[in-house]
Formats: structure tokens, C-alpha cells, sequence
């Protein structure tokens, strides 16, 4: 998209931000109504939200284009899922896949680069695959809420993403997970079965684990390490 066509879309996105307590379904309705369907993008790791968005954008645009960075460290049960939804719902998904395969990387780095670089290991499997993702797009929607993490807790409902060069939408930004969880179980949306078995959260499945109680619902991401953030979002 041209320079002034992505100023015009986000200056007609700023009406959002004056609205209260918005519904995010309204947010959705407004993007897609605002901005051609082939620029606008969902960003999903199929966690809760991410159905959640999923199942709304469905009935909102006709095929919305979903992307996952499929790093190949994803859960069986992530994949599984991928499949139950792409029966059950119609949309474009696209799989990118780091540039290289974890048999090229462990050649070039060493051996399960997670475990002793887990940033060095994001760069490669996440942050360089989301610019190829989001190439040819003016924005892209998330699922972050500003529960999630202290990096996330000013999240707005649009962003201009200076680190993408892109508009960043994020519906649920001002939802708690119980309302996303309640949102996902009254409509009957499918997901992850990791989640009634201690994942509050999921990513890659050697840096994932449960979470024990009173922990907080990162503190199963990278564990061992000072990190809550895979660097796609910053």
C-alpha cells in the first residue's frame, strides 16, 4: 500500500480509539469495512484469543487471511487444532516457515538453540518470519490484551507499528482472559486442550510448560529465563 493510502487508513482508524469499552467485533467490522480485505491480516497462534478472533472474523469477511508462524517447535496439539478449524471455518491460511529448517539451524548454531539462546532462537523462527508475513499488508490484527504482560499493558485497540511499518489492530487489548475464555466457551469455538491442562499460554512446545497455581500466566513461557516476549511484539 502507498505511503498516503496507509496515513489516510490510519487516520480513519483513529475513530476507534475514542470509543468506550468497544466491542470487539465492532473494531473487527470496522477494519475490514475501512481497508481492502487483501491488506488486512490476522495473526494467530491459536491460542484462545486467537479462535476467538478467528470465529468472529469468519463471520464478518468473507475468507479472511490468517497467518501463523509455524516455527515447526508447535504442539501436536497446536496442529491438530489448525486442522479442526480450517474444517470447521472458511479462510486463507498461511504457514510461514523460518528460512531455516531446525536441521540447518542446529548445523549452523549447535544443537536446541532454545535452551541456550531462546531470543537468538525467536529471531530466527519468529521475529524474521513476520516481516515475509506481513510483506504486501497495511495491517495486521492480534490477539494481545493487556493482562498478558507488563510490555503489553498499554496496548491500544490500533497502533502505528513503528517496528512493522504497519497498522496493528488488537481487539481484545482491553479484555481480561476470563472474558475471552467465557467469549470462546458460549459460542462453542474450538481450541486447544492444552488449555484445561495448565497452559494459560502456548507457543513453541520446548519452551512451553504448565503453570503452576498462583503463578502468573507467562510464567510458563521460556522458562529459566527472564523473558515473556518472543520479540514479534514490541
Amino acid at each position: 500500500m502507498e505511503r498516503e493510502a496507509l496515513t489516510a487508513l490510519w487516520k480513519a482508524f483513529q475513530e476507534i480509539l475514542a470509543w468506550q469499552d468497544p466491542d470487539p467485533r465492532d473494531i473487527l467490522a470496522f477494519v475490514y469495512a475501512h481497508a481492502a480485505p487483501n491488506t488486512v491480516t490476522l495473526a494467530s497462534s491459536f491460542g484462545l484469543e486467537d479462535v476467538l478472533l478467528l470465529h468472529w472474523a469468519a463471520a464478518i469477511t468473507p475468507c479472511p487471511d490468517v497467518f501463523c508462524l509455524d516455527t515447526g517447535l508447535l504442539f501436536p496439539e497446536t496442529y491438530a487444532l489448525i486442522e479442526t478449524l480450517k474444517a470447521r471455518y472458511r479462510f486463507r491460511l498461511r504457514r510461514i516457515a523460518p528460512s531455516l529448517t531446525l536441521a540447518q539451524q542446529r548445523a549452523t548454531f549447535g544443537p536446541e538453540l532454545w535452551r541456550r539462546d531462546p531470543d537468538a532462537c525467536c529471531r530466527l523462527r519468529k521475529v524474521e518470519p513476520l516481516g515475509r508475513a506481513l510483506e504486501g499488508y497495511a495491517v495486521w490484527i492480534t490477539g494481545i490484551r493487556r493482562e498478558q504482560t507488563p510490555a503489553r499493558r498499554h496496548a491500544q485497540w490500533v497502533e502505528a507499528d513503528a517496528a512493522t511499518g504497519r497498522i496493528k489492530v488488537n481487539p481484545l487489548a482491553h479484555w481480561t482472559g476470563a472474558r475471552v475464555r467465557q467469549a470462546v466457551e458460549a459460542l462453542g469455538v474450538p481450541y486447544n486442550p492444552l488449555h484445561d491442562q495448565g497452559y494459560p499460554s502456548l507457543g513453541c512446545w520446548p519452551c512451553t510448560r504448565p503453570v503452576r497455581p498462583g503463578e502468573d500466566p507467562r510464567a510458563g513461557r521460556w522458562p529459566g529465563f527472564a523473558k515473556t516476549e518472543c520479540g514479534i511484539h514490541q
